[in-house]
């Protein structure tokens, strides 16, 4: 299978897909919006399909890597779902007690992508611990079109509450050391910048990609430091960031920001075409010297 870049599709059409994604539109206003791109016998429902996901490129880390041991661990979440389930991933070789981090899905449940990512954590010598917010409905249902319907049913604020009860059930694990992170990408962006202010005492690190952010007034009540990061032609969010930087100078918090140029929305994310791998590779490096000084002190 090719993997498709985004500079195969006009700007556009990846804008279009972005609004089919995050639910703003449905996928009859796509494929009509989306007809005057379908030229020399390429049709709509073949656009929708060449920029959706391909989870057969998620997988830098295999199951079975050496490196990580893993399991489908259950959690209470008594202000959320009430029974909630994540993927845990641990270094096989650590010595001692080590740092965890929460790794914070899309807004389509915990799809391969983000099951490689705590992979990755894992094989870098942090416990990672990724929860599915759609454990009460089934799970996540393999399809990224039917987990997204899913979550946009789920209740916000119990969401959040199981994301919370997260931290703190890895917090409490006795194979960490209590300094708990936090990574998420688009709507796990969004719960990361939340967890910093909704659990300060806990979260001792946060790094939001392309998450909305939170209003001023929660700013001050975050203690971790922040890594966070945009990309250039992701309009819809970087709308909030001048206001969110202001706050974060105005409380005292400390953070860096990082705009990647000319990268799209979900650039991250290795198994579409908006994946933009020089951005990802760089965002990630930052991303584990940030986990490795601000949990490890290395």
């Amino acid at each position: 299978m090719e993997r498709k870049i985004a500079s195969e599709f006009d700007q556009e059409l990846l804008d279009l897909y972005d609004d089919f994604a995050h639910s703003r539109i449905d996928r009859r206003a796509f494929m009509d919006r989306a007809s005057k791109f379908a030229v020399g016998g390429i049709t709509a429902a073949a656009l929708l399909e060449a920029l959706s996901p391909k989870y057969v490129f998620a997988a830098q880390v295999a199951k079975d890597d050496p490196r990580i041991t893993s399991s489908d661990e259950e959690y209470a979440s008594p202000k959320g779902a009430g029974k909630m389930r994540g993927l845990l991933v641990k270094p096989a070789k650590a010595t001692g007690k080590v740092p965890g981090i929460v790794v914070v899905h899309e807004n389509r449940g915990l799809n391969p992508y983000i099951e490689d990512v705590a992979r990755r954590l894992g094989a870098a010598g942090f416990i990672a611990f990724a929860p599915d917010a759609l454990f009460p409905m089934g799970g996540y249902p393999g399809d990224d079109e039917k987990g997204k319907e899913m979550q946009a049913k789920r209740d916000g604020k119990e969401m959040v509450e199981d994301f919370i009860a997260a931290a703190e059930w890895l917090q409490k694990n006795p194979a960490t050391d209590g300094k708990i992170g936090v990574v998420g990408f688009c709507f796990g962006g969004l719960i990361s910048n939340t967890l910093a202010y909704r659990i300060p005492d806990v979260i001792k690190a946060a790094v939001p990609f392309y998450g909305r952010q939170p209003a001023a007034e929660e700013v001050p009540k975050i203690k971790a430091p922040l890594l966070l990061h945009y990309a250039e032609l992701d309009t819809r969010v970087n709308e909030g960031w001048p206001a969110y930087e202001e706050a974060l100078k105005k409380a005292g918090v400390t953070y860096t920001a990082h705009i990647y140029p000319k990268a799209n929305h979900g650039f991250h994310n290795d198994t579409t075409p908006r994946y933009d791998e020089a951005a990802a590779k760089l965002a990630w490096n930052r991303t584990l010297e940030f986990f490795n000084k601000t949990l490890k002190g290395a």
